[in-house]
């Protein structure tokens, strides 16, 4: 008998909404018999992922494959389909916790098929949803894309002088500053 491996995923390292996050996917894939378990904070709408790569790699024949639920293992219908057709052929055994075990079976495939596209559909959803909002958002006149711009800080002209003389460089002034290199090169546009 091979061993059972847990693959856990989020899309953010905040997301912990619908008993979804790497703690709560930890605990079921323990209680479900893992003798190892990866996780990932990793955007499910790529199959190419670096922990699931690696869990892709460790996998042998009469190995089990288990995730807690469809959408923490694939988004898209046509990739999803593809690795467990791939996993299958190298003799692993794919166990999904809220379907069961995914037989290569005719009715074990129609099965994976219709809830792949169930799980591409609600991505889909998803996106379309976060376009509207968008849209709607950029009806307002206060309307920003992206994230709100730092303002110069007040003694940006001070570190401009340090980097300047040798006192300092360009790095350790933006640590002081909690700012981002690029921010230093746009204001310093700015201000010449």
């Amino acid at each position: 008998m091979g061993k059972r491996i847990g693959y856990g995923r989020v899309s953010t390292r905040g997301q912990e909404r619908d008993g979804n996050g790497l703690k709560e996917q930890r605990i079921k894939l323990t209680e479900a018999g893992c003798s190892e378990i990866i996780l990932e904070a990793y955007t499910g709408t790529k199959m190419n992922r670096p922990e699931f790569n690696k869990v892709l790699n460790m996998l042998e024949e009469s190995d089990t494959l288990v995730v807690c639920k469809l959408d923490r293992f694939a988004r898209t219908a046509r990739e999803g389909l593809e690795v467990v057709e791939m996993l299958m052929k190298k003799g692993v055994n794919v166990h999904i916790l809220n379907m069961g075990l995914i037989e290569n079976t005719p009715m074990g495939n129609m099965l994976l098929t219709v809830m792949l596209a169930f799980a591409q559909f609600e991505r889909d959803c998803i996106v379309e949803r976060t376009q509207a909002g968008k849209a709607l958002a950029r009806l307002r006149e206060d309307y920003h894309e992206g994230r709100p711009r730092k303002e110069i800080p007040a003694d940006f002209l001070e570190y401009v002088a340090r980097q300047e003389a040798g006192e300092i460089t360009i790095t350790d002034a933006c640590r002081e500053m909690n700012v981002a290199r690029p921010h230093w090169y746009r204001w310093k546009q700015l201000l010449a």
